[in-house]
């Protein structure tokens, strides 16, 4: 019995440790005269100039937002949890922007080895 109790211990703390966070950040941009918006997300990863870094389906095509709350409702298919919202007035042409931070669980195992950090 005692060795039952241990090995469920164990192979609960191993399933608890292997269990990782991710954040992201999706910024709204009003557009100047237009009920439209720019939609960004920010995986945390490097950008450069010269590299496409658009937002990409499992299939490599462009995701493409009609609105904000579509592209709120696209991370909640993804999984992604709204940990944080808040807008800023930046004064500029565009009006508002929109800040909207996302967490999201992953196993150890689903990660590239590069990622897990």
């Amino acid at each position: 019995m005692k060795k039952i109790l241990l090995l469920c211990l164990l192979a609960s703390n191993s399933l608890y440790a292997q269990k990782l966070e991710k954040y992201c950040e999706v910024v709204a941009t009003g557009k100047l005269f237009s009920k439209k918006v720019t939609i960004e997300v920010d995986f945390g990863e490097e950008r450069s100039f010269f590299k496409d870094t658009r937002l990409r389906d499992d299939d490599g095509a462009v995701v493409r937002f009609n609105s904000l709350v579509d592209a709120l409702n696209y991370m909640g298919t993804q999984n992604w949890h709204l940990v944080n919202a808040f807008p800023l007035s930046t004064g500029g042409a565009g009006g508002k922007v929109l800040h909207f931070y996302f967490r999201k669980e992953y196993d150890a195992s689903e990660l590239a080895p590069e990622t897990k950090k």
